[in-house]
């Protein structure tokens, strides 16, 4: 059987990520031949969070599975609309009770594939129980269950917490890619187990930006010292993820390589970058 082709776009950022990902996400699968999409919409609200009406207009343009973060609880109705939706994944390193799930099966023609997500300790908020023991119960519990394409999206600060859960997943996750930072990372490989690894997909968001936010207001926030709004970033935006390519057999990884793709106003109808305060 053929490979199982595998699009991860990294956090959708504001209302222009959200549109150019919306818009693009369709002819992207086409054009890459992609047969199965996973959005981190964590920031596709207003920079924070997202909507029940976010998350069914990603899956409407495409994405199989729509993942979050540490801003998952930002946008208080979606709090009631995780019961209702599998496919939109909280960290799965939550207390036991809390609403929705970390992880969903889906059948796609290459077989049953597995999205996971979790998130670091260190340096994050809040504090969160273990993402490595979260993670091997489940993953242990999938592939007893026969399931052996798994994909793990780990939203964590460091890189060294990042690469390690990298390696302890090696041979189990057919995919470890990680996200929060906004910056992608040059350093996709494949494991000696068969996993595909990158440390952070970087964002889908404003290239003129500081991740994502106006560079005025940060600019003057590192001068100042004083808290202040950091407004999303308009013009071109740059969409970063990951493609991997998955053996639908073994689950083993095949081939992985970072995606980039500049987005100018025109392509997708994003707002315009916004004029000096």
């Amino acid at each position: 059987m053929n490979s199982l082709r595998i699009l991860f776009l990294g956090d959708v950022v504001g209302e222009p990520g959200r549109t150019a990902v919306m818009k693009l996400l369709p002819e992207l699968k086409k054009e890459l031949g992609v047969g199965f999409a996973i959005v981190n919409g964590e920031n596709a609200a207003g920079g924070r969070g997202i909507t029940p009406k976010l998350c069914i207009d990603l899956l409407r343009a495409g994405a199989a599975v729509v993942t979050t973060g540490d801003h998952v609880w930002d946008q208080k109705e979606i709090v009631d609309y995780f019961p209702t939706e599998p496919r939109l994944l909280r960290p799965i390193n939550y207390p036991e009770g809390t609403p929705g799930a970390g992880s969903v099966v889906l059948d796609t023609a290459a077989g049953r594939v597995a999205v996971l997500q979790a998130q670091g300790r260190s340096f994050m908020q809040p504090p969160l129980e273990n993402p490595f023991l979260a993670l091997d119960e489940a993953i242990d519990r999938l592939r007893a269950g026969g399931v052996r394409m798994i994909f793990v999206d780990f939203h964590a600060e460091t890189t060294s917490e990042k690469i390690a859960m990298g390696r302890a997943l090696d041979g189990r996750a057919s995919v470890v890619v990680g996200t929060h930072t906004h910056v992608q990372t040059a350093d996709e490989r494949i494991f000696p187990g068969g996993t595909g690894f990158l440390t952070d997909a970087g964002m889908c968001g404003p290239d003129d930006s500081v991740l994502g936010r106006a560079v005025e207001s940060v600019v003057w926030r590192f001068r100042a010292s004083m808290p202040t709004r950091f407004p999303i970033a308009g013009g071109p935006v740059r969409l970063c993820g990951v493609i991997a390519d998955l053996d639908p057999e073994s689950g083993r990884c095949v081939a992985i390589e970072r995606f980039q793709r500049l987005v100018i106003e025109d392509d997708a109808n994003v707002p315009p970058a916004p004029g000096k305060p």
